[in-house]
């Protein structure tokens, strides 16, 4: 069977060609339209968002400001001269141990106040403990020498005195042994003179001579009894020399013990890190376990423990420009302009001003002391100063100290829609429309009249430099 003549002509006919033309027109028709469709998309895509509710602003992030309540920046008065510079403390120390050492406790941290004398750090120092131990030790044992040596000068003197008080006895002997003798030889003397004449027996006077050589023993054995006595007396005396040596010898040898364990106490308060003064830990420059050492340039030891302030020493440090000079001077009075509290002016006066200027900067570096520290100034916080000339005059004689704190806003953040005027608080990723009555700008910020007006109040989020397409209700996307 032959089934070429079922083959199916693939060939163009006019049916497949009026087909071709059919689909052509619409297929151009739509091509324009797709590219018209993509030259306009913007103003259709914020059509589309308008007409949803959605902000044309949330696929661009928008930047948001906080509602603060101060007191609107005072402006310079006319006359003066105005510098920058930044808070320092006038005592400010780099604390570390006198001798190198280890750490092993580190009792501050950032922040912490201490007192005059308190501890901060304490080094490794066993050896040394063990060293004043030791000096004290010697000192208690050369205390109890100093007593021993006293009680010897003491029994010798003792000693002396008694030896002096025998040789007044054996002399009194004497010359009671004296007069015994002298009585015997004058009964000798007279028993003789009566034998001459027979009135008495002789044997009278030989028994007077012998009593008189009996006394004449007696007297001699006396004489030697105080010389005896006299000799012990000698000898009592070289005992106290001696004893009063070794005592003199012991008391001088007590300083030099005292001395050595002065140095070891010395030494051991080397390993301890005392705050010089009253103040606050700014820096803690090393932690437990690392090596510190006073002479430290470099390499695996640190210089300093930590670094501590003096708050009630803190002043403003101004580089003022030596075009400016002729207007300041020691003692005249400023106002001091914190970055972190623009609105609050604290005063002061120009305590030093350096004698010397910088060349590369064409700078003079002053000095301003505050009449009153605020707990909230920080060493290294900007300040700008106000120089009052003396022919200055305040441009607002109503801004000032005493003023009521108001409501403050970026100056950008209050916008007109329609007739009125207001801010768009925001509320999560929806923003409402706040009317509000501005008040006096200064710089950036700008015063609220009715700070209690609809739903504004201290603490709100407000959108900086809204679009011009923001409205009530809208969905924003907040930057970061």
């Amino acid at each position: 069977m032959d089934l070429s003549r079922l083959q199916i002509d693939r060939g163009p006919g006019p049916r497949r060609a009026a087909r071709r033309r059919s689909w052509f027109g619409p297929a151009v028709l739509l091509g324009v339209v797709a590219f018209g469709l993509w030259s306009f998309r913007a103003p259709l895509a914020t059509r589309f968002r308008a007409l949803r509710g959605a902000s044309p602003s949330s696929a661009a992030p928008i930047e948001v400001a906080v509602i603060q309540r101060g007191i609107l920046g005072v402006a310079p008065p006319v006359g003066s001269t105005a510098a920058n510079g930044y808070i320092v403390a006038r005592r400010r120390a780099a604390l570390s141990a006198d001798t190198p050492g280890r750490i092993v406790e580190l009792a501050v941290t950032e922040g912490s106040v201490v007192r005059k004398g308190e501890l901060v750090a304490r080094l490794y120092s066993d050896e040394l403990e063990a060293s004043l131990r030791g000096a004290e030790a010697e000192v208690v044992a050369g205390e109890a020498a100093v007593i021993t040596a006293e009680a010897r000068v003491r029994a010798a003197r003792q000693r002396l005195d008694e030896a002096a008080a025998r040789v007044a006895t054996a002399a009194s002997q004497r010359d009671e042994v004296a007069s015994m003798f002298a009585l015997a030889e004058r009964e000798r003397d007279r028993a003789k003179s009566l034998v001459d004449t027979g009135g008495v027996p002789r044997e009278r006077v030989e028994q007077a001579s012998a009593g008189v050589e009996q006394m004449r023993a007696r007297l001699a054995s006396s004489t030697a009894g105080v010389s005896a006595a006299e000799v012990g007396v000698a000898a009592s005396e070289a005992d106290v020399a001696v004893a009063v040596a070794d005592a003199a010898g012991v008391a001088a040898r007590l300083p030099v013990l005292a001395a050595a364990r002065d140095l070891a106490r010395a030494s051991l308060e080397k390993t301890i890190v005392r705050a010089p003064f009253d103040g606050v830990v700014v820096l803690k420059d090393a932690e437990v376990g690392e090596v510190v050492s006073p002479n430290a340039l470099g390499g695996q030891s640190r210089g300093s423990v930590a670094t501590m302030v003096d708050f009630e020493s803190l002043e403003v440090q101004v580089e003022l420009p030596e075009t400016s000079l002729g207007s300041v001077a020691v003692d005249r009075e400023v106002t001091v302009y914190l970055d972190a509290f623009a609105s609050e002016p604290f005063h002061g006066r120009v305590l030093r001003i350096w004698p010397t200027a910088n060349r590369q900067k064409g700078t003079i570096e002053l000095r301003i002391g505050l009449d009153d520290i605020d707990p909230r100034m920080r060493p290294e916080m900007g300040a700008r100063v106000v120089f009052l000339g003396p022919e200055a005059t305040p441009r607002s004689a109503t801004a000032g100290s005493d003023a009521e704190p108001q409501l403050l806003v970026p100056s950008t953040a209050i916008v007109r829609r329609g007739d009125r005027e207001g801010v768009f608080i925001l509320e999560g990723d929806l923003v409402r429309f706040c009317a509000v009555t501005p008040g006096a700008v200064s710089g950036r910020r700008r015063a609220l009249l009715e700070p209690e007006g609809v739903g504004v109040k201290e603490g709100d989020r407000v959108i900086v430099a809204p679009p011009d397409t923001l409205r009530d209700g809208d969905r924003v996307s907040i930057g970061g």
